[in-house]
């Protein structure tokens, strides 16, 4: 079977779906999927537009369906899909009525094995029921922790021979590695529908497919621990506020400097109001690339001027953030370094050597630990727990790619209350 493309619709505004379906289908898309958000949203008129819209395109209806096969195979294949997606940890009863109805009103039946614990037993059990395809589907939450489906489609497919499809986080760059470990079905997300240009996006991963060279691609592909600071440089502090569900920011602190971006681990610093020696004695510690978080107690006086910046330079460090007061301005703007405070006030304090360095501190309000990460910029500081920092940077990735295609539709004449539909979306009652 040559590797087909299919792009995953999940919009949840069918105004937007079909834009971006005609985009894709300009590029070369061969199959179109009507999301399960989209169906969620619209329900089956969903699926009955866009298969009038294009009659000539398979239509994939994923309705990951675990209950009521029957009726819901028989009300996506009656809307105009061509192609019915249900779930494999269904029953088997439930599969078996799936694939019946299928055959009764002329739709195939595609089986995701999304979070099946074993997959290879699983997919001999769906070949034996009739089903005509597998999906193997990293799903969002998971893509963010920066994995991927490529290993379970090599063991699915040594022990199948139905087609197997694949979903989840698939882009220019990865689509040859998935086709080499079997996968026949090239389901496109993101990396589709979230661009500025859809019809440039799916050119590229088809020209990928066909001639079976990655292309390499920025945005569109969710990382691992060792390519965070690669992440944390694409995305901004609202960006990340977006991703921790508007939360993160530390309130009351504001950049020094503008136009400079700060990214870094935490490397903390507990101090008394206006003794500067932990701060500065954090400074010989820091590693490379580290942020400095001192906690002064939200007041003065300065606990940071220009010398200990430029004692942070020599060392390498990408920043300070400071609960509590900073002076020196002018001399620490010429040295674009990337500096944060509450306070600024031409007062210095003594070094008398109280406090601690790699303690939680509390800075804004919001407990930080050694080794969270940091991101400041012209709007704020933003704090990452370590644990989730993978996970986060990358849903933080996800919103600057959806914002991306939001501010594409308004410059192409719309509104952002229009794109949104927000009208149709207010809380009633």
């Amino acid at each position: 079977m040559k590797p087909i493309l299919q792009v995953a619709l999940d919009f949840v505004d069918l105004a937007r779906a079909i834009k971006a379906a005609r985009e894709a289908v300009k590029g070369g898309v061969d199959w179109l999927e009507v999301g399960t958000p989209l169906i969620k949203a619209e329900g089956m008129n969903a699926i009955r537009e866009i298969k009038k819209i294009f009659p000539k395109y398979k239509i994939v209806a994923d309705m990951k369906t675990m209950d009521a096969g029957r009726l819901e195979v028989e009300m996506a294949a009656k809307a105009g899909a061509d192609i019915v997606e249900i779930m494999g940890a269904a029953s088997d009863t439930t599969i078996r009525e799936c694939v019946e109805a299928g055959k009764n009103y002329g739709a195939e039946i595609l089986v995701d094995l999304l979070e099946i614990e074993n997959p290879r037993e699983r997919a001999r059990e769906i070949e034996k029921s009739g089903a005509n395809y597998i999906g193997v589907h990293t799903p969002i939450d998971t893509q963010m922790l920066g994995e991927k489906p490529f290993e379970i489609i090599r063991k699915v497919r040594k022990v199948t021979n139905l087609p197997i499809a694949v979903a989840g986080g698939i882009n220019s760059e990865n689509v040859v590695d998935a086709i080499k470990a079997g996968a026949n079905i090239i389901i496109a997300g993101g990396a589709i529908i979230k661009s500025e240009n859809a019809i440039e996006s799916t050119r590229k991963i088809k020209k990928a497919m066909e001639s079976m060279k990655a292309i390499k691609t920025t945005l569109y592909k969710r990382m691992g621990l060792k390519d965070i600071r690669k992440i944390l440089g694409l995305v901004s502090s609202p960006n990340l506020s977006d991703a921790m569900h508007r939360g993160g920011s530390l309130k009351g602190i504001y950049p020094v400097v503008k136009g400079v971006k700060m990214i870094g681990e935490a490397i903390t610093v507990r101090t008394y109001p206006g003794d500067w020696a932990k701060p500065v004695e954090a400074i010989d510690i820091a590693k490379k690339g580290s942020v400095i978080v001192i906690d002064a107690g939200g007041v003065g006086p300065a606990v940071w001027g220009e010398l200990a910046t430029e004692s942070a330079i020599q060392k390498g460090i990408s920043g300070v953030v400071i609960d509590g007061a900073i002076r020196d301005i002018p001399e620490i703007t010429k040295l674009k370094f990337p500096a944060f405070a509450r306070l600024i006030t031409p007062e210095a304090g003594e070094p008398k050597g109280f406090g601690e360095i790699n303690v939680p501190v509390n800075a804004a309000g919001v407990k930080v630990f050694p080794g969270d990460w940091l991101v400041g910029d012209d709007d704020g500081v933003v704090v990452i727990p370590y644990v989730k920092a993978v996970e986060i940077a990358n849903r933080a990735m996800d919103v600057l790619e959806r914002e991306n295609r939001v501010r594409k539709e308004i410059r192409e004449g719309s509104t952002l209350s229009s794109v949104m539909e927000l009208l149709k979306w207010e809380k009633r009652g």
